[in-house]
């Protein structure tokens, strides 16, 4: 008799997830950090979204201290599945401060989000451009009938294109890995709890690990 086909489960979605996490961080050091960010997103027209970014990032003195983020970001959708945008983004903290522009494609299917992003990236400690290509996917698994209650599970890669500064790390630099809930608190008010391991590769030194609680609240008008 034939076999029959497995059934999908919500483990299958958190394969690509927890295979970039069975990578070792060999002699890597170790930190703590908190996360939140607030989010307004407002639809501007039908195939329209345009999204304001507030982020605070609780961090330790050795990765520069606390940091302070304002992003804004427009996205378009070209077609059912496909959404084009971009934006601009401010990151402030203790050593340095940065502005940011980067371009964006998003794909979409089922439970499938794919994200390719290019920042440039201008430091105030730096005298060139730094650009980077950062690959995300993510899986949005919801849990109930009512879609109250949704796992989401999520890996990303920064690769960087140069050497701003002496210390940067070319190609590969940062890998993280998320897994959390999102869950609605309000008519319009969304909120989620994640936990992301970020491991931050670096030139002739051990690499940085950082372990994050991550809560955003999001407002959808």
């Amino acid at each position: 008799m034939p076999r029959r086909q497995r059934p999908r489960h919500i483990s299958d979605a958190l394969i690509p997830v927890g295979l970039l996490a069975a990578s070792p961080a060999l002699a890597a050091s170790q930190e703590n950090q908190l996360w939140t960010t607030e989010s307004l997103v407002v639809q501007a027209s039908d195939a329209d979204l345009v999204s304001l970014d507030l982020s605070q990032r609780f961090r330790q003195a050795s990765s520069n201290g606390g940091q302070q983020t304002v992003r804004v970001l427009i996205d378009h959708r070209v077609a059912r599945a496909v959404q084009i945008g971009g934006g601009l983004a401010f990151f402030r903290s203790e050593p340095e401060q940065e502005m940011r522009l980067f371009q964006q494609v998003t794909l979409t299917k089922g439970i499938w989000m794919s994200r390719t992003r290019i920042e440039q990236r201008f430091f105030d400690t730096a005298d060139s451009v730094s650009w980077r290509l950062r690959q995300r996917a993510q899986a949005s698994v919801p849990l109930d009938a009512a879609k109250r209650w949704t796992l989401i599970a999520a890996a990303e890669l920064m690769f960087h294109l140069n050497r701003a500064r002496p210390g940067d790390k070319m190609g590969l630099a940062v890998m993280r890995n998320q897994i959390g809930l999102r869950h609605p608190i309000g008519r319009a008010l969304d909120a989620q709890l994640l936990y992301m391991r970020q491991q931050t590769f670096r030139e002739s030194r051990t690499d940085a690990v950082a372990h994050i609680p991550w809560l955003t609240l999001s407002w959808k008008i």
